[in-house]
């Protein structure tokens, strides 16, 4: 049996450890928390959503890009601040532009794959993360949104994903509690939503169980290879230690450029912070005027899933300035004020503020696979999509080390 590191315990490197864990490798999960899922994977939008696989690479983007930058609550938020990392990723973005539909195309069928692991593996363990089947519906104020989501949904349905356009009267009927105008919609009745805090500490447990070593408050401080041994360094000065494996897998979220630089491999990623809130649901008719379908509206960008009866999760925004993690109240309060004209019966007293940063490559597509040393593997840089796609990227990842002579 092999010998496996997996930095990261976030929703990519807990799946990683556990799909590896099944394919008979003797894994070691590394984790700078005391717990798992306590950065991006914490309180994300919740949705599983095939039908948000559209890529960013998109000259409809750089328009509202410039549009917004004037603006501190939009959506997308640049900080005009120059940096070589920042200035090397957008160049790479705009360099993607022209793989627009083919990379929308395969995040669509890889969205649709990873469903049958991430609820297989839910089933077999018995791991409850409010999960709810209610579909995903996208909302748009006009002709122009919906037109581009008309266009979307041709290559979703390439990708294997069907979606279909609904009207404002069909929308009303979907998800009685949603106010507002509105053009029309498209409904992805497939799509699910849940929170990843919970599935990914449940499938941690789950991990453990099956005799994945799970170092957690282990701070990687640096990580090499020689192509037949990986040596993982922790703590530093006196308190540093360090272990050997026979191969590492990279899936440390925004630290993961990092540690591919110290393994000699580049892989560019960038922090894009986004922002959640959690609605405490406290009283009757918050419970009853909130959705209990999902949403995402793609004029403001931001989305929404019902967790279980008392919760409400909102999330959304994207802001480029490097790895900073401040909570800002000038990007909280439009999600919250969403809510009061989306759902004007829902209460906004009590809601917990959270702010996380999405590991992003220019081409919006994950890094999986081999790195430039024979033993150094990546599974990383999902952006937005993380939990979308997490259990097909392991999946994958597990077929690759299972073919290799790691």
């Amino acid at each position: 049996m092999k010998t496996i590191a997996v930095i990261g315990g976030g929703i990519t490197g807990v799946t990683t450890a556990y799909a590896l864990v099944k394919r008979g490798f003797a894994v070691t999960l590394f984790e700078r928390h005391r717990y798992a899922a306590m950065e991006t994977s914490f309180a994300n939008g919740g949705q599983l959503s095939a039908s948000n696989a559209e890529v960013w690479n998109h000259w409809s983007t750089i328009v509202k890009g410039l549009k917004w930058m004037v603006k501190r609550d939009a959506p997308l938020l640049v900080n005009p601040a120059p940096t070589w990392h920042k200035l090397s990723w957008f160049a790479e973005f705009m360099a993607a532009m022209p793989h627009y539909e083919r990379n929308t195309i395969e995040t669509a069928r890889m969205a649709v794959a990873a469903r049958q692991h991430l609820f297989a593996w839910a089933q077999d363990e018995g791991i409850d993360f409010d999960l709810k089947r209610a579909g995903i519906l996208h909302i748009y104020r006009d002709k122009q949104g919906f037109d581009h989501a008309g266009q979307v949904s041709v290559l979703l349905a390439k990708g294997g994903l069907p979606r279909r356009a609904v009207t404002p009267q069909e929308m009303k009927a979907i998800e009685p509690t949603l106010a507002g105008r509105y053009y029309g919609g498209y409904f992805t009745e497939s799509d699910t939503t849940g929170d990843i805090h919970k599935f990914t500490t449940g499938l941690a447990a789950a991990a453990e169980r099956l005799g994945v070593r799970t170092l957690y408050a282990q701070d990687v401080t640096h990580v090499s290879s020689d192509g037949q041994q990986a040596v993982i360094t922790v703590g530093e000065g006196e308190t540093q230690t360090q272990h050997t494996f026979d191969g590492v897998v990279v899936c440390a979220g925004v630290a993961s450029r990092d540690f591919a630089k110290q393994l000699g491999d580049r892989v560019n990623i960038y922090p894009v912070k986004g922002y959640s809130i959690t609605v405490n649901l406290n009283d009757a008719q918050s419970q009853a005027g909130a959705p209990n379908v999902s949403l995402l509206d793609d004029e403001t960008k931001l989305v929404s899933s019902r967790l279980g009866v008392d919760r409400f999760r909102v999330a959304g925004t994207a802001e480029f300035n490097g790895m900073n993690r401040d909570i800002r109240d000038d990007r909280i309060r439009p999600l919250i004020e969403w809510v009061e004209h989306c759902f004007p019966q829902v209460n906004t007293r009590s809601v917990v503020p959270w702010a996380g940063l999405r590991p992003m490559m220019p081409n919006m597509m994950p890094r999986v696979g081999r790195g430039h040393a024979a033993n150094v593997f990546y599974n990383t840089g999902h952006g937005h999509l993380g939990w979308t796609l997490s259990a097909v990227t392991a999946d994958m990842l597990g077929h690759v080390l299972a073919g290799t002579k790691v």
